[in-house]
């Protein structure tokens, strides 16, 4: 059957206020922990780290967990520990890789709040304080995640530091928008959770190496509201050709990690939500649009030889029974007559790239103002 809940119009926020960041509670200092999972980022290390215990207005804990590096890190570790009671340092015997090795963190964690920052990425300065005072003003509240600015080499020296305001959904509508869209708004640096959150839902997905952080985004929202901080940057993400993204990623790694994120969050907590069945369905069509646009695209740009293209089709087959009622499967049905040859020069597909071109941006405009 066709999902019958699909949203026809933005995602319409619980609270959106037009104002600076509530003021917390100055009667104490709540403690946060800062979890950075490190495999060979010796290099990145010490700004990453850096950026955590420079932290004003909260209690750091840093916890870094060496994941069995075979760089500098343990001597990385060894000169930021230095006359540095807040950092906590442990190293695998073996490699558990970026989701465990964050669960090793939080098995230690102390903090009322917790935040994992990769060790090629830093907090701006603030960032803690901001979403810990947010926190204090809305306890139903579970997740609390703001603007990153991605950069490439050179750690960016501005930032966006007075908030415009803040938007609260609840979990149900957050989730909803994330099944109608099928990806992850989240980079990871930028967002904080309630510690009480992670003792109730779990650990990370250990299932998934790239969309563990989706998965884990998704469980919080299902138990609790989530809120965002308008208008400020919360942390730098740094793009580099060794990031995992880039070394375990590809299309087929990541359609298939978030579609195991989706059914992870509806066998577990998502499951008791309203609507749980239709939701579930409508991001594995989600799902299943992308895949076969991602195959569409391939002979839109003469691609078809370097794109797994019949990998596309079993993929949105398997993961949405419907795939063939979809537009997409008819416009594929479209250049496969026509040929990878020919589709690049039919007018309809032409245009067909222009419009995902002005899809894509309008998305990455609402996503940079809204974080949705």
């Amino acid at each position: 059957m066709d999902v019958s809940v699909e949203p026809r119009r933005p995602l319409q926020p619980r609270n959106r206020v037009a104002a600076p960041v509530p003021a917390g509670t100055a009667s104490r200092t709540p403690r946060v922990s800062v979890i950075i999972p490190c495999y060979n980022y010796g290099r990145f290390l010490a700004q990453s780290a850096g950026s955590a215990l420079q932290q004003q207005g909260v209690d750091v804990e840093l916890i870094v967990v060496d994941d069995h590096s075979t760089d500098d890190t343990p001597q990385v570790l060894a000169d930021l520990g230095r006359d540095e009671p807040r950092l906590r340092a442990v190293r695998n015997e073996t490699n558990h890789g970026p989701c465990d090795a964050f669960n090793d963190g939080l098995n230690l964690a102390t903090g009322e709040f917790i935040v994992r920052l990769d060790a090629d990425d830093l907090l701006t300065p603030g960032a803690l304080a901001r979403a810990v005072q947010l926190f204090e003003q809305f306890p139903e509240v579970g997740l609390v995640y703001g603007h990153p600015v991605h950069f490439h080499q050179t750690v960016p020296t501005t930032y966006r530091s007075e908030p415009t305001g803040w938007t609260i959904w609840s979990g149900q509508d957050w989730i909803a928008e994330r099944c109608r869209l099928g990806v992850n708004c989240i980079t990871t640096p930028e967002a904080m959770v309630r510690a009480s959150i992670y003792q109730e839902i779990g650990p990370w997905d250990n299932r998934m190496r790239l969309a563990c952080d989706l998965g884990a985004w998704l469980r919080v929202a299902a138990v609790s509201d989530v809120a965002r901080i308008d208008g400020v940057d919360q942390a730098w993400h740094r793009e580099h050709q060794g990031s995992i993204s880039v070394t375990d990623g590809g299309r087929r790694v990541d359609l298939t990690e978030r579609r195991i994120a989706f059914d992870a969050l509806f066998e577990g907590p998502g499951g008791k939500l309203p609507q749980a069945s239709e939701l579930h369905d409508l991001a594995r069509r989600a799902l299943a649009t992308e895949a076969l646009e991602s195959a569409c695209h391939a002979y839109d740009r003469r691609l078809t030889d370097r794109e797994p293209v019949e990998w596309y089709v079993q993929f949105a087959v398997e993961t949405y029974p419907q795939a063939r009622q979809l537009p997409l499967w008819r416009g594929l049905h479209r250049r496969r007559s026509v040929g990878p040859r020919l589709a690049p020069l039919v007018p309809g597909f032409a245009a067909s790239v222009v419009r995902r071109r002005l899809r894509n941006d309008a998305r990455h405009r609402t996503w940079t103002r809204h974080g949705i």
